[in-house]
């Protein structure tokens, strides 16, 4: 007897639709077919398992499963279900005519538990746009699937759970997600705000720019200035997610595996900190199962690196593709996956090895020369890229003990809002341009203009520290958005001198600062 069932299979953030065709026939044999890897090969024993323990009598058969299209990779536990499903209406164990109309995924334990899977949220998603009636899913992913309307999302414990439901609907109800309702009740709570920064008016200044247009941003000053706090609060001053942001984000935390038990649709842009010691392929992302890499679990928020020049330069420079582009695509022998990485940088740095090279009262006591080496590790086309360099000095005593607070979060998050609305009009007509970081020559040509004087100003900072073309680029991003902070249509001589001054660590002028 022929049996046919319906899976998925990830393929970078997106999901593929898998037929588990089943033919069970007088035999002994068991064979799977369609390019499984290990742990599907493995399902074997845990489907007879289950299928015994659920109180079903699995019959001596001949069975063979294949995988379709079988020249599409097929990888983890997620098939169990499915495939125990068609094993039990193959064996004539149960009827149902119901198993064309739902996507079925889940991981089975011995005891016929189903157990959560990995990137239930694109395979929801697959399922509603190949016009499957529902999917069944494991309960403890249930609230990440039900997220997609239009689609009946059942979650279940056991295998006995799918047999009943197939056979009789009415013993499951479909679970209901309020996206919008709960998207909007959740957007706005953040664990830190810079009112509980003291002093550091400068930074907070270039971090407001920095967000207002996606620009990425590099902190330099010595330990305990505040470098890593501020960072740590810039997600509570970004303007919030959108629904389809939100979606893209939550794909990508899914099908890595880090969404929480229960979780829903992620409200928060995301803020990754990876240590200096990471990899490059935990950066990017690959590996012998591709996942998404950190760079990728940023999208849509922030990657803060601390401690820039400690992380291996080959860590360092695989960045510089994506800043660029957007997006990374990982190129392996046996398959080629492309994520999205349309992150905001943030890194923060010592002057120095000892920390102490601009410090006010501190001494120095690094070696001659140490001071250069240390510098350049970052090398010059990654720094480029780096629209805003700031200094950060330590916080005087006075400044501590003020009692009174700093300006909030929720004040800086409007005029953000504010700006991103300005710019979203601006590049209305422009599908891949949302912010002012991510304008090309053509539109920088049209919306970036710049007085005589203007020029004049920016033809002296290019001379003086010997900017590169792409610095000149960044310049005229960086003044447009505080352009747009000002509400000034053009871009005028203070905003073309505010945006120079945080060009500082520019390889030109690296001699002159440090």
């Amino acid at each position: 007897m022929l049996v046919k069932t319906y899976a998925a299979a990830l393929q970078g953030i997106n999901a593929l639709t898998v037929t588990v065709e089943t033919v069970v026939q007088p035999g002994v044999m068991f064979c799977i077919v369609g390019l499984p890897d290990t742990s599907v090969k493995e399902s074997q024993e845990r489907v007879r398992a289950a299928i015994t323990q659920s109180g079903y009598k699995m019959p001596r058969m001949s069975t063979v499963i294949n995988l379709a299209p079988a020249d599409v990779r097929k990888e983890g536990s997620a098939y169990d279900l499915p495939i125990a499903v068609s094993l039990l209406v193959g064996s004539g164990l149960i009827k149902t005519a119901e198993l064309d109309k739902y996507m079925i995924m889940g991981e089975l334990s011995l005891d016929g538990s189903v157990m959560a899977v990995k990137g239930v949220l694109p395979m929801a998603i697959e399922a509603r746009a190949r016009g499957f009636k529902g999917i069944i899913v494991p309960s403890a992913n249930v609230t990440e699937a039900a997220v997609v309307n239009k689609l009946d999302v059942y979650g279940v414990e056991n295998l006995r759970q799918v047999a009943d439901f197939l056979q009789d609907p009415t013993t499951l109800s479909p679970t209901v997600v309020d996206t919008r309702a709960e998207f909007a009740a959740a957007s706005g709570n953040f664990d830190f705000d810079f009112s509980e920064v003291k002093g550091q008016e400068n930074v907070k200044r270039a971090f407001e720019v920095a967000v207002a247009g996606g620009h990425n941003i590099l902190l330099i000053g010595a330990p305990g200035s505040g470098k890593s706090m501020m960072a740590k609060r810039l997600p509570s001053i970004m303007p919030p997610l959108t629904l389809g942001e939100a979606l893209e984000t939550t794909k990508i935390h899914s099908v890595a595996g880090k969404l929480p038990r229960g979780s829903r649709l992620m409200t928060m842009r995301p803020f990754r900190a990876p240590h200096h010691t990471v990899s490059p392929v935990a950066m990017v992302g690959g590996g012998t199962h591709p996942m998404p890499g950190e760079i990728s679990l940023a999208h849509n928020g922030v990657l803060f690196l601390d401690e820039f020049p400690e992380f291996p330069r080959s860590v360092l420079e695989v960045l510089r593709q994506p800043l660029e582009d957007r997006f990374i695509s990982v190129s392996r022998a046996r398959y080629q996956v492309e994520y999205p990485a349309g992150f905001m940088l943030v890194a923060s740095m010592n002057p120095c090895p000892c920390g102490y090279y601009t410090h006010p009262t501190k001494k120095c006591t690094c070696a001659p020369g140490a001071v250069g080496r240390y510098m350049s590790r970052i090398s010059g086309p990654l720094l480029d890229r780096i629209d805003i360099h700031v200094e950060i000095m330590p916080v005087p005593f006075d400044k501590l003990a003020e009692a009174r607070t700093g300006e909030a979060s929720a004040a800086i998050r409007e005029r953000v809002i504010r700006a991103r609305e300005i710019q979203a009009r601006r590049y209305a007509g422009e599908p891949s341009i949302h912010c002012n970081a991510q304008i090309t020559p053509k539109l920088q040509s049209r919306y970036c203009a710049l007085t005589p004087e203007g020029m004049a100003i920016l033809k002296r900072a290019m001379e003086k520290n010997d900017m590169s073309a792409r610095a000149y680029d960044r310049i005229l991003k960086v003044a447009r958005t505080i352009a747009d902070l000002d509400g000034a249509d053009d871009i005028a001589p203070q905003h073309i001198s505010e945006a120079v001054n945080y060009r500082s660590l520019d390889r030109g002028s690296y001699g002159q600062v440090f």
